[in-house]
Formats: C-alpha cells, structure tokens, sequence
C-alpha cells in the first residue's frame, strides 16, 4: 500500500484539478502534460478549451485514460487519431477502439485488417 497523502497534498492536487478544468489556452493546459497525477491529466485532455496542438501532446501519454479522453475530444485532429491506431492486432486495445470508433463517425471507413482504408 502506497504512502497516504497529506491533507496539504490532496489540497494541491484539487487546486491542480480545478485549474486543469478551467484552463482556457494552451498555456494554461500545458504543465498538466507532465502532471504526476493521472486523473488530473485526464481532466486537462477533456478540457473543451484544448486545441489540436495540445491534444496531439496529450496523445502520447503513458496512460490509456488519457489518450481515451484524446481520442473521444472534438477537437483532436484527424491525423492525432490516426496515430492512436495499433498496427499490431495483438497490442490493441481500448484507446485503438476509442480512436477507430471516433474516426468511422468522421467517416473514415476501415479494412479487414481494422486499420483505415487508404482512399479515405
């Protein structure tokens, strides 16, 4: 069991959350790209003030909630989304399937294989 947080620490880290939820430019979401908190990354990638910039940052989280939220955000760039995608089936995932289901609703068709098809 991991260390339990100080009332001064779970204070930071709500402060944290509320301004990753009120940022409103990149600037203000940016140094949640390296936040140690995942939830308060996540929070910061559904912003609805991100832009595609930021979000395509926000793709290459570590996390699969994170790049979820990327994936499900109307502002996330198609080509952002395409590199959600996982070539390999047998590393695919939740995010793939987030990704691939955003991009069938834009109208991007899929092959067999469950990648696009390359006329899209």
């Amino acid at each position: 069991m991991g260390k339990r947080k100080t009332p001064e620490e779970r204070a930071a880290e709500q402060e944290r959350h509320t301004r990753a939820q009120g940022a409103s430019s990149d600037a203000e979401l940016e140094p949640f790209l390296t936040d140690p908190n995942q939830s308060i990354r996540n929070t910061a990638a559904m912003n609805p003030d991100a832009s595609p910039a930021i979000l395509a940052r926000f793709a290459t989280d570590r996390f699969w909630s994170v790049r979820i939220a990327v994936a499900e955000h109307p502002n996330t760039a198609r080509g952002t989304l395409l590199t959600l995608l996982e070539p390999n089936p047998a590393r695919r995932g939740v995010v793939h399937h987030a990704a691939r289901e955003r991009l069938e609703r834009d109208g991007v068709r899929f092959g067999e294989d469950a990648m696009p098809l390359t006329d899209n």
